[in-house]
């Protein structure tokens, strides 16, 4: 039966969301957007909320913050606790004021959670006691992230298989869960989208497997010429943080420490990079709804829009 009270779904806000691997365009992409439809940006990139780091985030440059409103860059500190449930809430708070005079927003950024987060909502997990989570870090700074993750191999090999296991506090959440209910993970995937009183058009960015590494390369050069090892050596005391605990850091970790040289660490930043590129694009395939694009067809991106709006 069709609830009269509710809008037609052609008469809803529509949230672009421009997601892809790192170094695509979707920054470039995203302002194009903006600035066709003279709309703003709500980022969702996990690392660039967080105002101390700029270089190895790739975040907006002054230029491109001042060639679109950006919402959620550098609006929160790596000293502050922020969930992923945090952003949802304020994510949807903040659209609900943008959407009050402008029929379209832009979403942008590559992390998956996020983008899942604000666009369908997450799955409800249960409560978790503390001290499991407590447990779960002191084991992982004693006995490193791969036994936690042979661990989540065996009690959960669903989860094992679809989570980034190179992001220690996926593995945690997920073992957390693991151990506090004696159920697996991913047994509280549900997958049911949550209403939203908006519709969403998911425009995917891509290009060639060797263009693409070929750009993640020469960003994470240009990024070392910026000054990323100084940013990182700032944030190394800071670097069993959530946010710090991503690439484009944690390969100066070892380095810092003496375990490695420099050039070691400019070799696994690029490597990491470009793991964390193909992982990326394993989440965003999975989205059936994704219309692919290379970044250099922003006419046909455009296009595509105002066929749905």
């Amino acid at each position: 039966m069709i609830n009269s009270s509710s809008p037609p779904v052609a008469a809803l806000p529509l949230l672009v969301a421009v997601v892809g691997p790192t170094a695509v365009g979707k920054t470039a992409t995203a302002i194009a957007l903006a600035q066709a439809f003279d709309t703003a940006i709500v980022s969702a990139d996990a690392r660039q909320f967080y105002r101390e780091m700029s270089v190895g985030t790739a975040a907006p440059t002054a230029a491109e913050l001042a060639a679109a409103q950006h919402h959620f860059i550098h609006s929160h500190s790596i000293q502050q606790s922020y969930s992923v449930g945090q952003y949802e809430q304020e994510a949807l708070a903040c659209l609900a004021q943008l959407f009050v005079d402008k029929p379209v927003v832009v979403l942008v950024g590559g992390s998956g959670l996020y983008v899942k987060a604000l666009c369908e909502g997450l799955d409800n997990l249960p409560p978790i006691p503390p001290e499991i989570r407590v447990q779960l870090q002191q084991r992982l700074e004693a006995e490193g992230l791969e036994s936690l993750v042979a661990e989540l191999a065996q009690r959960d090999p669903h989860s094992y298989n679809q989570i980034d296991r190179h992001n220690p506090q996926r593995v945690l959440r997920a073992l957390e869960v693991c151990i506090g209910t004696g159920k697996p993970f991913s047994s509280f995937h549900h997958h049911q989208p949550k209403p939203r009183p908006f519709r969403v058009l998911y425009i995917g960015l891509d290009l060639p497997r060797e263009q693409l590494y070929g750009r993640i390369d020469t960003r994470v050069e240009v990024m070392v010429a910026q000054g990323l090892e100084a940013e990182a050596r700032r944030l190394y005391p800071y670097r069993m943080h959530n946010a710090l605990q991503t690439v484009g850091y944690q390969e100066w970790y070892g380095y810092f420490e003496g375990i490695y040289d420099r050039e070691e660490a400019l070799r696994l930043l690029k490597r990491n990079s470009r793991r964390y590129a193909k992982r990326q694009l394993t989440w965003f395939r999975r989205i059936r709804e994704i219309q692919w694009f290379s970044p250099e067809q922003q006419a046909a991106i455009l296009a595509y829009v105002q066929t749905h709006i």
